[in-house]
């Protein structure tokens, strides 16, 4: 699958990757108040190591909501960085202040991503066809690509499935995470909006059914901790493998399901300190799990039957 060509310049064009398969929403690792760069980059080369298809800093998973710009466009540069050209990265740059989420966009343009990630405005609950006017501005202000993202339980508000097909004709709008878990929406979104419009889950829990009905992969948060599982899971869809996807699919679940017994990413975070990876530390106004809950040891038990390993 490619996506959309940059519009004509005297500059060469710039060489656009597929947004498809098992991308990461990383974490932002931190010590006390501060971002852990040397976390953040291990991170980054563990995901790479184990073959995931791309990368996705500075999305809810990764704070974004409680970064300032300067510490989301050094975490943005320090993934990209790090990467070195090895997987596409899609930046985290919306917000619900649409003047706003174009100077996070601009601020990505020389990092050197692949595409922003762009989420439905939270809180304000615009209309529709505030949802198009919001978007397009964004998509028209930088040469980025621009990925929506659809997550009503997080915003507040629902971008329905004709609305992506008006935004998707937009040369810069190449992909969608879609949040919903509604495969009927998947398979709306999917028939309004064909290659190479990319439609990404946004929800782990629906990986395996997602892709069936047409989707391209996933931006996981299960991810962060077994890349290797969630990338091979894509993998075997694209495959035919549908035996190997159930076994990978199921493989997942059980952590998957431990990673939302808190709010992301909460539990996340708290299962990258018990691997090693980095602290727990987590920004207000979330607090860090509490290790003598009951939430916290189920999160170790899936996570040891998970196979995951620092």
């Amino acid at each position: 699958m490619s996506v959309s060509e940059a519009a004509p310049s005297s500059d060469p064009p710039m060489q656009r990757r597929p947004i498809r398969g098992a991308l990461t929403a990383l974490i932002t690792p931190m010590q006390g108040n501060k971002v852990d760069d040397g976390a953040l980059k291990a991170h980054v080369e563990r995901q790479i190591a184990a073959g995931i298809h791309g990368l996705v800093p500075c999305g809810t998973t990764g704070e974004s909501a409680t970064l300032s710009p300067a510490e989301q466009r050094h975490v943005i540069k320090t993934v990209v960085e790090v990467a070195n050209g090895r997987v596409p990265i899609v930046a985290g740059a919306g917000a619900n202040n649409t003047a706003k989420a174009i100077e996070l966009t601009r601020a990505c343009t020389d990092l050197g991503v692949d595409a922003t990630l762009q989420v439905v405005p939270y809180y304000n609950k615009p209309t529709q066809a505030g949802l198009v006017a919001h978007f397009t501005a964004i998509a028209e202000a930088s040469d980025l690509p621009v990925v929506l993202y659809n997550v009503p339980g997080r915003t507040g508000s629902d971008m329905r499935a004709d609305t992506v097909a008006t935004l998707a004709k937009h040369p810069q709008i190449i992909a969608i995470k879609e949040a919903t878990g509604d495969m009927t929406r998947a398979v709306d979104i999917r028939t309004s909006c064909p290659a190479p419009f990319s439609l990404l889950s946004g929800d782990d829990y629906t990986i395996l059914p997602f892709m069936a009905v047409g989707g391209d992969g996933v931006i996981s948060v299960v991810s962060n901790l077994i890349p290797a599982t969630v990338a091979r899971l894509c993998e075997a869809v694209w495959a035919g493998d549908l035996v190997r996807a159930r076994r990978l699919h199921s493989q997942q679940l059980d952590l998957t399901k431990a990673l939302f017994l808190q709010s992301n990413p909460i539990p996340v975070k708290a299962a990258a300190a018990a691997l090693g990876l980095c602290r727990a530390d987590i920004r207000l106004p979330m607090l860090a799990m509490d290790t003598t809950c009951q939430d916290y040891r189920t999160l170790l038990a899936a996570l040891e039957r998970s196979g995951a390993t620092g």
